[in-house]
């Protein structure tokens, strides 16, 4: 089952180790759609982490994994939502998700990438995504209540 799970807030010294996760949930979908890099991946994270935005998750208060929100005015993109391969397929990732979506909603929309082909889809569409548009290898989802609202 689950375990006990929180969040606390990321620091910029959480850094280091969240690349490596990063790496550890991304390379074997990257590596299948043949797009692997690991210096790219890399450095797309040390871009575009913000600290302020993360929360580490912590399972049994080891840390298992992060998740991020960075707000936009048109939206709220869920970033960086890895947890490690010892945490998965416990219920963690569906009840880290629901409680982020609850704790960041408002009249904005949440969208988040996903890389075509992963299976990060499914708890996804279970959690009300729908595709919006492909960029590259990554597909566009966003929350379905927004999207028949702007419909």
């Amino acid at each position: 089952m689950c375990g006990f799970w929180s969040f606390r807030p990321a620091r910029p010294e959480d850094a280091e180790w969240l690349v490596e996760l990063k790496e550890q949930a991304m390379r074997p979908d990257l590596e299948r759609l043949g797009v692997w890099d690991r210096e790219r991946v890399r450095q797309r994270f040390f871009d575009e982490f913000v600290p302020a935005n993360s929360r580490v998750v912590l399972l049994d208060d080891s840390a298992a994994g992060m998740i991020a929100v960075r707000p936009e005015p048109d939206a709220q993109w869920v970033e960086h939502f890895y947890l490690h391969p010892w945490a998965r397929g416990r219920g963690i990732g569906g009840r880290v998700l629901s409680s982020v979506l609850e704790l960041h909603r408002d009249h904005r929309p949440f969208r988040l990438l996903v890389v075509r082909g992963s299976a990060a889809r499914r708890l996804y569409e279970r959690h009300g995504f729908v595709h919006e548009h492909d960029e590259g290898v990554d597909q566009v989802l966003t929350t379905v209540e927004h999207r028949r609202a702007a419909s």
